[in-house]
């Protein structure tokens, strides 16, 4: 039978759980990427983490000095205290070589004597986990591609059976900037980091496991972030490893007439799009659900793309849908989320911990074309949000997602990408035009969930609440904007009455 493969932490919660639980221990790794794109973060995290189990932990340093890497650990609040450096430029020093000699600069080396250098060192610290940083200055050193790929592969030999984990780190410098095929082959597991500018916000960084023997790893691209503490890894979504059992009974809205709708509300593990022009309605009508919710005791999320968290709540507050008593006792998030600074993956992340931490069962996403704005690429798009929002469906979660319309009356469509197909239901919000005043109509389009009245209601919001009228089958055309009244009566809501 097969022993276990045992593996060590990679001191990143993210970039672990890409790895489903670390890499296997006594390998060598390769870690490439372009300058800034977090190798030094990532690589520090490695070690430091060894550090904190008490192991012996070796940094050997081509190309930085360790002023500089003194400076990035303060910048992220850490200490280097437990963790050897060994500057090449001071080596001689180190072994006690060349004592006329106060500085040796690595070009100043010949390779083989580089190389017998830095195994010198690694003999006498003996250490469990090694980074080497950097392998351009290697590729400088050799001179030839043939000789540079041997040292490597004696590096390689040098470690093997000394029971050291090993990250080569590759900043891509040489060759045009190309990865290298053989290095690929030499190393266990090749981890690349990528740094890409858009044409505006901040840049967005991903990270992709090219290969790693042995392990069934999460593949694909997946998001990060340098945050002050270190690289933040957002691994990427994939909704069928997260399934857990519910009930999908009906989410009421505390609305009765709203409720009746449909057939008592979206049932649990059901999306519901809210769509329509600007103002008709859409978000008050899911903070409705959301304060119903907290009424109930359950925890909800609000991820605010638009408007301002303090307008929505003194705008809330002025309908009667008061959520600040819910969000001083916790029962309630609501996250500002800036799409030109925060990758899909973190969002996709963040939605996560509410679900799973903080055990949300009510989500509010206002609006779709913010989240449209967090991703350029339309087909990505597409696949993050159906990935997403099966997601928040297996976690048995009541999802409602608001996508404006153009226009004053709107069309059916929902500006730059139409999601009503992933939608479970669909609330259909309408201005219109009757006896000089613009009027609210709301109607159910479709209900995946059961049952739902296929009339046309009136919708009035004011400092009561929330309302909803009689069918208003005393007019036609509505749906264009324009209806004509054929009945013989005032079928319409007026004002509330004095104390109603």
């Amino acid at each position: 039978m097969p022993q276990p493969v045992r593996t060590v932490s990679t001191g990143n919660l993210g970039l672990d759980t890409i790895l489903k639980g670390g890499l296997p221990a006594s390998r060598l790794y390769l870690l490439e990427g372009a300058p800034g794109s977090g190798k030094t973060t990532l690589c520090l995290q490695f070690l430091l983490d060894g550090v904190a189990k008490g192991e012996r932990v070796l940094y050997v340093t081509l190309s930085e000095t360790a002023e500089e890497l003194e400076a990035v650990a303060d910048s992220h609040g850490w200490s280097l205290d437990g963790v050897s450096l060994f500057e090449l430029s001071s080596a001689a020093s180190v072994l006690g070589e060349g004592s006329e000699q106060s500085v040796l600069h690595p070009w100043e080396l010949e390779l083989g004597r580089t190389i017998r250098l830095i195994q010198s060192e690694v003999e006498r610290i003996n250490p469990t986990r090694v980074v080497f940083d950097s392998l351009s200055e290697m590729r400088l050193l050799a001179q030839d591609a043939l000789r540079y790929r041997r040292q490597v592969l004696l590096l390689k030999q040098f470690f093997a059976g000394r029971n050291a984990t090993v990250v080569l780190v590759d900043d891509l410098t040489g060759e045009n900037g190309q990865r290298d095929a053989h290095l690929h082959s030499l190393c266990h597991g090749v981890i690349t980091l990528e740094r890409v500018t858009l044409d505006f916000g901040a840049a967005r960084r991903r990270l992709e496991i090219q290969k790693l023997r042995g392990v069934n790893f999460v593949g694909g691209f997946h998001d990060m972030n340098i945050r002050t503490g270190g690289l933040e890894v957002y691994p990427r979504l994939i909704a069928s490893d997260h399934h857990e059992p519910f009930v999908g009974e009906p989410t009421p809205s505390g609305v009765p007439e709203i409720d009746a709708l449909l057939a008592g509300g979206p049932l649990r593990g059901t999306c519901t799009l809210l769509t329509g022009p600007a103002g008709a309605g859409k978000t008050t009508l899911a903070l409705q659900y959301v304060t119903a919710a907290c009424a109930r005791g359950e925890h909800a999320a609000i991820f605010e793309f638009d408007e301002r968290i303090g307008t929505m709540l003194a705008r809330s507050k002025a309908m009667d849908i008061d959520l600040t008593p819910h969000l001083e006792a916790d029962r309630v998030s609501v996250l500002q989320i800036d799409p030109a600074e925060m990758p899909p993956g973190e969002f996709a992340w963040r939605i996560r911990d509410e679900v799973e931490n903080k055990g949300a069962r009510v989500i509010v996403i206002d609006s779709l074309n913010g989240y449209v704005s967090a991703m350029p690429q339309e087909k990505q798009l597409v696949l993050q949000m159906h990935e997403l929002l099966s997601y928040l469906n297996q976690q048995g979660v009541t999802t409602f997602l608001i996508a404006p319309q153009q226009g004053l009356v709107g069309t059916m469509g929902t500006g730059q990408l139409s999601v009503s197909y992933m939608a479970d239901a669909v609330i259909l919000f309408r201005f219109f035009e009757a006896g000089g005043r613009l009027r609210k109509a709301i109607s159910i389009i479709k209900n995946r969930g059961g049952a739902h009245e296929d009339t046309i209601r009136e919708l009035r919001i004011d400092s009561g609440g929330v309302r909803v009228g009689a069918p208003l089958s005393d007019f036609k055309g509505i749906m264009t904007g324009t209806p004509e009244y054929v009945g013989a009566s005032a079928p319409l809501m007026e004002d509330r009455s004095i104390g109603a």
